[in-house]
């Protein structure tokens, strides 16, 4: 649906509307009164109205009009250089038309990297000249930004950066006809997710000294693996004690509502005991709100809020590693594998497409936590009484071979 606005600097009206998947802005040189708006919209009407029957002739409305340049040249097959627009202003077009597919958390992310760094890099450059060598460039310059911590950007961060780069440059690519410049260039290797989880005797110590008021909310946060988005959206509606499960389908980012992660974030987990106790508990208290972990006004919890006067001060307290929150998820997925639960089980639990990241990402952990170094098959052959059997049978083997 197209509109009529006004450019604050001139105060003049223009066309906005959209032909052939392309936004189109024309400019007049009409002030902004009511009688003018009203001029343009019934023009505007039938521009609509032409687009929809397939009768729309661009340059019978706009002939001098640099867009009505760009649609010939794209019945010819190409589009000329000076038709092309610069990266800033494809950029807001390609921006406008993803974000209503994306989360809003996302759409902000993508917002911020757009207005930090690639529109003062790239913003008057035509979309169709940034070159291979420009983006590596980029990029490497990148590596020598700090962060609020006055850390470098980790390589993890310059690949979100870079990926709103690279989709705007092949849509463009595609959009006018000229060869994509990504090719060939791949992600920064980033090394491999950090995971330090809590040993046994941890975590009993971080649970008897967490301040008594948060100690069933971490205690949920231990054994159930709920990332911090899930649990802090996590509403009474979508707990059933009775059943001892718990529905994933809200989450809390941002101080707002959210959807999860991915669609197989949205989940039954199945709770513990420890967590259906914690979660009675809570229930005397938060039950007639909305939440089930919330401050005094009935508001999910301000994670960093949480983080700073609980989560590290507890930690500091012991004289534990200082780690993020989100090692209770880790430490919960290490300890299943420690018990000997199912992959698949833990998998589902967690939310994840299938086993490969428990394998790759917490198996390593789990002999540290459980001691396990081929004696469980021993266990298994002596209580088949087969354990002594083959042990005789090796000695007689050596005697033989000697």
């Amino acid at each position: 649906m197209g509109s009529v606005r006004v450019r604050p600097q001139s105060g003049t009206l223009y066309f906005d509307f959209r032909y052939r998947g392309t936004r189109c802005r024309e400019q007049t040189l009409l002030k902004d009164t009511a009688a003018n708006r009203r001029k343009m919209a019934q023009v505007l009407e039938k521009i609509e109205a032409e687009i929809t029957l397939g009768t729309f002739n661009y340059r019978g409305y706009f002939p001098n009009s640099p867009t009505a340049d760009r649609f010939d040249a794209m019945a010819r097959g190409a589009v000329p250089t000076d038709a092309v627009p610069d990266f800033e202003t494809f950029s807001e077009d390609w921006f406008d038309e993803c974000r209503v597919g994306w989360k809003t958390s996302y759409a902000e992310n993508v917002s911020i990297t757009l207005k930090a760094h690639l529109v003062p890099h790239f913003g008057k450059l035509g979309v169709n000249r940034v070159s291979k060598a420009d983006i590596l460039k980029f990029r490497a310059s990148l590596a020598k930004v700090t962060s609020r911590s006055k850390k470098p950007l980790s390589s993890d961060r310059i690949n979100h950066i870079m990926t709103p780069l690279r989709m705007i440059l092949r849509e463009a690519a595609d959009r006018f006809h000229f060869t994509d410049p990504w090719q060939g260039i791949k992600p920064l290797k980033v090394p491999r997710t950090e995971v330090d989880p809590f040993t046994l005797e941890e975590l009993e110590r971080f649970l008897a000294a967490v301040r008594p008021d948060y100690r069933d909310y971490y205690i949920t946060r231990f054994f159930t693996g709920l990332r911090t988005a899930e649990i802090d959206g996590l509403k009474w509606r979508y707990v059933d004690l009775e059943r001892r499960v718990i529905l994933v389908s809200d989450t809390w980012v941002n101080g707002r509502e959210e959807t999860p992660k991915n669609p197989g974030s949205v989940r039954h987990v199945e709770l513990s005991s420890p967590v259906v106790a914690a979660l009675e508990r809570q229930q005397k208290l938060t039950g007639k709100g909305d939440y089930v972990f919330c401050n005094r006004e009935g508001k999910p919890l301000d994670r960093r809020n949480v983080m700073r006067r609980i989560w590290f001060p507890t930690l500091d307290l012991l004289g534990l590693r200082r780690r993020r929150p989100y090692q209770t998820r880790h430490t919960a997925a290490t300890l299943w594998l420690a018990c000997g639960e199912s992959p698949e089980w833990i998998a589902r639990q967690m939310g994840h497409a299938n086993t490969q990241m428990l394998f790759r990402v917490y198996s390593r952990y789990v002999p540290n936590l459980t001691r396990q170094d081929g004696s469980a098959v021993e266990r298994l052959l002596a209580a088949r009484g087969l354990g002594g059997e083959l042990t005789r049978q090796q000695g007689q083997d050596q005697e033989e071979a000697s």
